[in-house]
């Protein structure tokens, strides 16, 4: 509930501007926003404004910046469906050209730290440069926001800090490495980030202690967080999806209406994926031949400006999309994944196991079906099949060059909609999904944790 003595603290929301890192970001606004304390979300135009029209959120609280600069005249070329590593290294001139946000950043900062008692500062760990200036104010603190699993975040902050401390060998079994999950020149980029990352006041994460307990205890151990606070303040998605106006609802939604209670597959590889022809060919022949029913978005990987260049239309095998009529449906633009998995026809989820995704899915208790594709996505993969035990693998990792067959995809869907052992990932996640629900309801573990981050930032 507002309150006045919440006023004179302004939090500036400074997040990186790839859709699964714009919307945790946004998501975490509207938990703030919503305790009374005043959010101001701040981007590009056009990426405030991819946010804002894939997750409309309003609030009394919440303010948008949008801020026109020379990053909207960035040229990045189409996303390469045959490049070796999947990372969306078409993005990376704009990667390089953040650097031209830290003057409007600046800007702003200095106008809040002058008209409020406290400014806090959260932002993507891949923003280090853009807000460097809030030492620049006594009362400016700043907090780390990680994208990725606190599973995944352990191991490359243990890693990276020549793993300190041994840890139980179960825990280790499976890790994948990190070749092939970056490219060079992000790598470096990530490097020059994190440079900026040791004035910080604290970690945010966007899980919970329901789903990652033990790796939230490892990472507040003080080899790891330096004796700062680390907070898990997720899930930040609504765990109940809202009830739309019939003609509002996506035409997905509608169609699952008249499926039967958990037999539908949810395929998607998010927003920084872009298939082959062949393996998408592969990939409509194994669903084809699975039998089961499928809602599947088909797009490319967003582009530099979502609103600026056009995607390539990917062609499916002829007459796919008339034989599967009455028991798959085909989406080619942005689709509400969170209202898909959470609906109750959608019985599983093929992902690419993007941090956001993982966390959608588990909080709507859904099993996944994981074939990572690229950066986080490998660990992550690992937490879901290996320790949380609610899904599988589509592709191991070792095999990612290879285009998954027809065969193999036909077989992943059937285990996972069709068979006992299918059954018990569901079961397990369904499980998972309601506890995570209790924990971010009244009284539960994650809204204290939340209610507490709130309490301390305006101490």
């Amino acid at each position: 509930m507002a309150t006045n003595s919440l006023q004179d603290v302004a939090v500036l929301m400074v997040p990186f501007p790839l859709q699964g890192h714009l919307n945790q970001l946004l998501h975490l606004s509207r938990l703030i926003s919503a305790h009374g304390v005043p959010v101001h979300y701040v981007g590009t135009a056009a990426h405030t404004r991819q946010a804002r029209r894939r997750s409309p959120i309003s609030a009394s609280n919440l303010m948008f910046h949008e801020f026109q600069s020379s990053l909207s005249i960035i040229h990045t070329p189409p996303p390469d469906p045959s490049a070796a590593i999947k990372f969306p290294s078409h993005l990376q001139p704009l990667f390089d050209a953040l650097h031209l946000l830290r003057r409007p950043v600046a800007d702003l900062l200095r106008r809040l730290s002058a008209s409020n008692r406290r400014v806090v500062v959260v932002y993507d760990s891949l923003m280090g440069s853009v807000v460097q200036d809030f030492v620049k104010y006594p009362n400016a603190e700043s907090y780390i926001f990680h994208s990725v699993s606190a599973y995944t975040i352990f191991f490359f902050l243990w890693e990276m800090n020549g793993r300190p401390f041994a840890v139980e060998p179960e825990i280790l079994s499976g890790l994948p490495p990190l070749d092939g999950c970056f490219t060079p020149e992000f790598l470096k980029f990530v490097v020059k980030q994190h440079q900026y990352l040791k004035l910080n006041s604290g970690r945010i994460y966007n899980t919970c202690r329901v789903v990652e307990g033990p790796f939230i205890e490892l990472l507040e151990t003080p080899h790891i967080s330096g004796n700062k606070k680390q907070w898990a303040l997720g899930p930040f998605n609504p765990t109940v999806t809202a009830h739309r106006k019939s003609d509002l609802r996506h035409k997905s939604l509608k169609w699952l209406d008249a499926q039967p209670q958990n037999s539908v597959i949810f395929v998607s590889f998010g927003t920084t994926t872009t298939l082959s022809s062949d393996q998408i060919h592969q990939l409509a022949a194994g669903l084809e031949k699975s039998g089961e029913k499928f809602v599947w978005v088909l797009r490319d990987a967003d582009g530099g400006d979502v609103f600026r260049e056009a995607a390539r239309e990917a062609l499916l095998p002829i007459g796919f999309e008339e034989r599967v009529i009455e028991r798959g449906f085909v989406v080619r633009d942005w689709a509400p994944h969170l209202e898909i998995l959470g609906h109750p026809a959608t019985g599983g989820f093929m992902s690419h196991c993007g941090w956001n995704s993982c966390m959608e899915s588990i909080s709507m208790g859904k099993p996944v079906a994981a074939w990572p594709m690229h950066s986080d996505q490998p660990r992550n993969t690992v937490l879901i099949t290996r320790v949380l035990r609610i899904g599988l693998v589509v592709r191991e990792w070792a095999r990612r060059a290879d285009v998954v067959e027809a065969a193999a995809v036909e077989a992943a869907v059937r285990r996972l909609m069709a068979s006992e052992e299918g059954d018990g990932m569901r079961k397990r996640a369904v499980e998972l999904g309601a506890a995570v629900r209790k924990s971010a309801g009244d009284g539960g573990s994650a809204r204290l944790e939340l209610q507490s981050f709130v309490a301390h930032i305006t101490r």
